[in-house]
């Protein structure tokens, strides 16, 4: 069946990663893959225009079906694929509602990471001023103060919906982001110990997880160092 699959993908992208992990936990490796550069303007190409017209990743194609957003794909697959690899929608309506209301948190934890890490290359140099670098950082600052509660509430060593879920697919690639961008080798030394601990231990518990170790980011395994853009959050 996943030779049926195809997917256009963008690395360090937590939209492309969602998918990637999805697919490897329903055991749907074998699937085509191919790696775009967001640096060279590939995902505004016309191969990746023709099966999403917003150019963007990742594209994703199962036979004639086409799913572009991330979120629906990993859906799409959960539901199609429910008898093969890992449940990722739980049994019980209260984990249902958790899994549900996380994922779709977790949209907004990339929106507001997105705001940060890519102010510099999505407004014009003309139009960039202090205050909304400042209040782009205040806002995911409060963002990951109120994941650090959430995370509160989690019992130790468990995920966001009690077993791993699609939650934990939607949310990880951008805690990892922000772990990344905060400088992995000094930074995450800080979150762990004083302001992010809850989310540093989510981190330490999801890392080594073979579908996420899998699917890691080519870039950050040769570079493991990571970022300072965060380092003042």
């Amino acid at each position: 069946m996943a030779k049926l699959m195809s997917l256009l993908w963008g690395a360090g992208s937590p939209p492309c990663w969602r998918v990637m992990i999805t697919l490897e936990e329903k055991k749907l490796q074998g699937y085509k893959r191919k790696l775009l550069s967001f640096e060279k303007g590939e995902h505004k190409s016309q191969e990746v225009l023709e099966v999403n017209p917003r150019g963007q990743l990742p594209a994703f194609k199962h036979g004639d079906i086409i799913l572009n957003e991330s979120c629906a794909t990993c859906l799409y697959l959960e539901n199609q694929f429910k008898s093969q690899g890992i449940k990722l929608i739980p049994d019980s309506a209260d984990d249902q509602a958790a899994m549900y209301q996380h994922m779709m948190e977790g949209l907004a934890l990339t929106d507001k990471l997105n705001s940060v890490i890519y102010y510099d290359c999505s407004v014009p140099e003309e139009e960039r001023h202090d205050f909304a670098v400042k209040r782009n950082k205040e806002a995911l600052t409060a963002e990951l103060k109120l994941w650090e509660g959430y995370l509160e509430n989690v019992a130790a060593g468990s995920y966001l919906a009690g077993a791993f879920s699609l939650a934990d697919v939607i949310v990880f690639p951008s805690i990892a982001c922000a772990f990344r961008f905060g400088n992995m080798m000094c930074f995450l030394f800080r979150l762990s110990v004083g302001r992010y601990p809850k989310l540093a231990k989510y981190y330490s518990l999801l890392k080594n997880r073979a579908s996420i170790k899998t699917t890691w980011p080519p870039h950050w395994v040769a570079s493991p160092q990571g970022y300072d853009i965060l380092k003042d959050l």
